[in-house]
């Protein structure tokens, strides 16, 4: 039986991942973290001191998720990671610390399989096509940017390589931030308008051709869920950082 805590147990992903933890054979949901819910503990340290667990799932906010991570961490906890805000450097100090303790992270920019799988589909056309750029995505009200799912994409391309830029952004006639952020080598354009929940679509160009590779999320958090139940499910037998729940598949 894997003991599971979630930070952000109330929340719009976090509350669909705590019925399914609670509805499996395998899983035993023993706390949940809420700063908005006197019924729930305040805090990661709070709720592990209480209740222990084999692994802390994160759904909360940009701002919160790494303290929590590195909360569980020091307590020999592994993590699954499912919000977005961190960054590399954010990451190379979590697997640092996640190998000294002997424990696991899993960490997906979008838990998604099917996101997953553009993930895998857009490695795969990196090594073909030398030219592509990333457009992010996401509602209004998405204080941060890119997108962690937009943010694995181009670290992820980038170890295939970089893309080619006809005209180096320091020739750029006119405004240059129009080009976008450059983020792993990849320029990636983020887009917070009413409507979206999470899109993510990375377009390679070639001479004559075009392809484009897009995910959409809908508007319930039920895509994440299986997502995040095999990343619970494999967490206990890793060490150090996994990033991607594409790692994770067959």
């Amino acid at each position: 039986m894997i003991r599971v805590c979630i930070a952000g147990v109330t929340g719009w992903t976090g509350s669909a991942v705590a019925a399914a933890v609670a509805a499996a054979d395998d899983l035993e949901l023993t706390a949940g973290v809420s700063r908005s819910d006197p019924g729930r503990f305040s805090s990661v340290a709070e709720a592990l001191g209480a209740a222990p667990a084999d692994v802390v799932v994160d759904y909360t906010h940009a701002s919160a998720v790494k303290g929590n991570v590195l909360t569980a961490l020091e307590r020999g906890v592994g993590v699954v990671v499912g919000s977005s805000g961190l960054s590399a450097a954010d990451y190379d100090e979590i697997d640092a610390l996640a190998r000294e303790r002997g424990v696991g992270v899993v960490a997906a920019g979008n838990f998604s399989l099917t996101a997953a799988l553009l993930l895998r589909a857009a490695v795969e056309a990196a090594r073909h096509l030398e030219s592509w750029e990333v457009v992010d995505f996401a509602s209004a009200s998405k204080a941060d940017a890119p997108s962690g799912t937009a943010r694995e994409l181009a670290e992820r391309l980038e170890e295939v390589r970089r893309p080619a830029l006809d005209v180096p952004l320091g020739d750029v006639v006119g405004s240059p931030d129009a080009r976008g952020a450059t983020v792993a080598g990849t320029q990636v354009h983020s887009l917070r308008l009413p409507s979206f929940v999470v899109s993510t679509e990375v377009v390679f160009a070639a001479d004559g051709e075009r392809l484009s590779i897009r995910h959409d999320a809908g508007d319930t958090p039920a895509p994440y869920v299986a997502g995040t139940l095999l990343a619970i499910r494999a967490v206990p037998h890793r060490v150090g950082l996994t990033r991607g729940l594409d790692r994770l598949l067959g």
